[in-house]
């Protein structure tokens, strides 16, 4: 049976967390002269002299009436690597607890798994890019506090099957992170409508991609009440700033636009996708649910140097596993991706 209890740290469990001016006193008042801030103003403008709701309630009110989950099961993180590094903070004893993460995937798992002392074992992904599931079982133990899912996945943009991710869910009594960075160019629905029956699931969203925010810093964590009472309980007292927040409140009022914008990405990526299938140096391109394409090429080195030449730059994934001799490559806009592919083309075998 799963217990949030069992999992969590003892220090952080019997901890008392920060209290911050904003934390102590909310609602309207005449004067402010409790938390030390510049009462004359600010060098900017509009002024951001006071400190921000440490709790982000506006922000998560406007994204739960878009999202239908309930506020308390949303934490806003400054990116999804915070909302990653405080859940190593939160469950994973240094130096004794280990993760498990299912490489090609995003780097920040391992990196924060490192700052943070934990052990990261390894279930490489299977040939199709899908989750080895008797690997993923082979490596647990009980010290096993942490098990990495993206989905759609980063470099190889596939989503993970369904079905597997479920077995994973329903079998394994640690946290199960599902990070959907990209599930809005996805035709997979996303996990947040399973978060009432897996109390061990976490997942991870956020305003960079699909929305167009990547510069505001905006992750999302969804989960379960006390996991997010958790995240509250040992972040940065102000980790989202002012203007983040008030500039996220005005992009979620665009949420025609976001979906438009999508459709758009999406089309303009099976377009690339096609095209780019025609190229001589090109090897293969895999089939992608996400805003990039992973390439293979006979020489991926040369192919990336003679971009850079044409001032376009792209991701060499060459030294990932199951990457070898591959590029990443974002979507463009359409006549990004006709430079992309005309420059391709000047490439000789």
């Amino acid at each position: 049976m799963f217990s949030i209890d069992t999992l969590v740290r003892d220090n952080i469990r019997n901890m008392v967390p920060y209290s911050s001016a904003r934390d102590e006193f909310k609602g309207e008042a005449k004067i402010f002269l409790d938390a030390n801030e510049n009462s004359l103003g600010s060098s900017s403008s509009p002024p951001y002299n006071r400190y921000p709701d440490p709790l982000q309630d506006e922000l998560k009110h406007a994204l739960s009436q878009i999202k239908g989950i309930p506020s308390e099961h949303i934490f806003f993180g400054n990116g999804s690597d915070e909302c990653i590094d405080l859940l190593y903070r939160a469950f994973c004893r240094p130096g004794k607890d280990n993760v498990i993460i299912c490489p090609p995937t995003y780097g920040m798992y391992e990196v924060c798994a490192r700052i943070n002392d934990i052990a990261v074992r390894r279930a490489q992904l299977r040939g199709d890019f899908q989750l080895d599931l008797q690997q993923i079982e082979k490596l647990i133990d009980e010290n096993t506090k942490i098990i990495w899912i993206c989905s759609p996945n980063n470099p190889t943009g596939n989503a993970m099957a369904r079905r597997d991710i479920e077995i994973v869910l329903n079998n394994f009594e640690g946290l199960v992170v599902i990070d959907e960075a990209y599930v809005n160019f996805s035709k997979h629905k996303s996990f947040t409508l399973e978060l009432g029956e897996y109390p061990n699931l976490i997942i991870l969203q956020t305003l960079s991609k699909a929305w167009g925010l990547a510069g505001l810093r905006l992750g999302m964590a969804f989960a379960s009440k006390e996991i997010i009472l958790l995240y509250n309980k040992i972040k940065p007292p102000y980790n989202i700033s002012e203007a983040s927040q008030q500039m996220g409140l005005e992009a979620l009022k665009n949420i025609n636009y976001v979906n438009e914008m999508t459709r758009e990405i999406v089309e303009l990526r099976e377009q690339l996708l096609s095209r780019l299938k025609r190229i001589q140096v090109v090897l293969e391109v895999f089939p992608s649910e996400t805003n990039f394409l992973l390439v293979k090429f006979a020489d991926p080195l040369t192919v990336y140097s003679s971009l850079l030449t044409k001032g376009i730059v792209v991701r060499d994934r060459s030294n990932f596993v199951l990457c070898e001799r591959c590029l990443r490559v974002t979507v463009g806009t359409a006549s990004q991706n006709n430079e992309l592919i005309t420059a391709l083309s000047q490439i000789s075998t």
